[in-house]
C-alpha cells in the first residue's frame, strides 16, 4: 500500500457503546500464530466491554491460554457482537474450563457492578482476574463545549466503575490474582480533542499506582496497559470519517494497531508465572512513542 492512501475507509457510527461488525474492515481480535501454553488454567477472569475491541481480544488470549472468561456489555447496543464473542469463546476454551458468561450490565453505577461481581462468583466462585476495560470518549474542541452531563457519564463508565469492580471483587479474589486496567498513550501525552477522557485515563494510572501500594500485602497485583491507537469501536463511534482515514498516522510505525496486537500485554500481567515481580506498573504497546512513566 502507498503511504498517501488511507489505512482505513472513511466510516463512521452515530451512537456509543461503538459496533465492531459493522466495521470495515473488521478488526483482528486472533492472532493465529498464537501458541497456547495454559498459563492461565483454572483461573477465573472478568473483562469489562469484552464484547468488541480490546476487550474482545483479551477475552479470547485469557480463553486460549485456559481461563474461564466472563465479560460485561451494554445490553440494547452491543447484542451482535456479544453473541460473536460468546461464539468465539466457545470454540477458543480448553476442555477443563467452564463456559463463557456474558453479563448485560451499566457498570458506571455501583450497584450494577455488585451485581455483576456476584453474577461472576455465583456461577464460577471466585475471580483471579479482573480487567477493568470499558471505555467511552467523545471528541470536542473545547473544555467549554464539555457538559456536566457528558461529564459524568465518561467519568462514570471509565474510572467511576473501576473502583466499583474492584471494592466488590476484592472479597472474592486471592493472593496470587490479578487486576489489570486499562489507561491509554492519552494519559500520557495529552489529547486536545478529548479532554475528559484523557483525564479519566490520566485518573486510572494513579489509581493503579496507589491501589497496587494499597493490595501488595495481600499479594494481588494491580497494573495497566496504555495503548496507543487501536482499530476498535470507540475509534468510528467517535470520529468524524474523515479522520479514520488516518488513524495511527502520527505514531512511529505510522499504523494503528488492531486489538489482537494489545491483547498479549494483559495475558503477561494476568499470568502470575510471567509478571510476578510487576506491580503498580504500565505497559505501553503503542506504535514506538516515547513516553514517560
Amino acid at each position: 500500500m502507498a503511504t498517501n492512501e488511507p489505512k482505513f475507509p472513511p466510516q463512521s457510527q452515530k451512537t456509543q457503546p461503538g459496533k465492531e461488525h459493522v466495521m470495515k474492515p473488521l478488526p483482528q481480535s486472533i492472532n493465529p500464530h498464537h501458541k497456547p501454553s495454559n498459563k492461565l488454567r483454572g483461573k477465573v477472569a472478568l473483562v469489562t466491554g469484552g464484547d468488541s475491541g480490546i476487550g474482545r481480544a483479551v477475552s479470547l488470549i485469557f480463553a486460549q491460554e485456559g481461563a474461564t472468561v466472563a465479560f460485561t456489555y451494554v445490553k440494547g447496543h452491543e447484542e451482535i457482537d456479544k453473541d460473536e464473542t460468546l461464539k468465539l469463546l466457545l470454540e477458543a476454551k480448553t476442555i477443563d474450563a467452564q463456559e463463557p458468561l456474558a453479563i448485560a450490565a451499566d457498570i458506571g453505577y455501583d450497584e450494577n457492578c455488585k451485581q455483576v461481581v456476584d453474577l461472576v462468583v455465583q456461577e464460577y466462585g471466585h475471580i483471579d482476574i479482573l480487567v477493568n476495560n470499558a471505555a467511552e470518549q467523545h471528541l470536542k474542541n473545547s473544555v467549554e463545549e464539555i457538559t456536566e452531563e457528558q461529564l459524568e457519564r465518561v467519568f462514570r463508565t471509565n474510572i467511576f466503575s473501576h473502583f466499583f469492580l474492584v471494592r466488590h471483587a476484592l472479597k472474592h479474589m486471592k493472593e496470587g490474582s490479578s487486576i489489570i486496567n486499562s489507561t491509554s498513550v492519552n494519559a500520557y501525552t495529552g489529547k486536545a480533542e478529548t479532554l475528559d477522557y484523557t483525564s479519566t485515563k490520566g485518573a486510572i494510572v494513579a489509581f493503579t499506582r496507589g491501589l497496587a501500594q494499597q493490595l501488595v500485602k495481600k499479594g494481588i497485583r494491580v497494573n495497566a496497559v496504555a495503548p496507543g491507537p487501536v482499530w476498535t469501536p470507540v475509534q468510528p463511534a467517535s470520529m468524524p470519517g474523515e479522520m479514520i482515514q488516518d488513524l495511527g498516522s502520527d505514531v512511529p510505525m505510522k499504523r494503528a494497531a488492531q486489538p489482537s496486537e494489545i491483547a498479549p500485554c494483559y495475558l503477561f500481567l494476568a499470568s502470575l508465572q510471567d509478571s510476578s515481580y510487576y506491580t503498580g506498573q504500565v505497559l505501553h504497546p503503542n506504535g514506538g512513542l516515547i513516553v514517560n512513566a
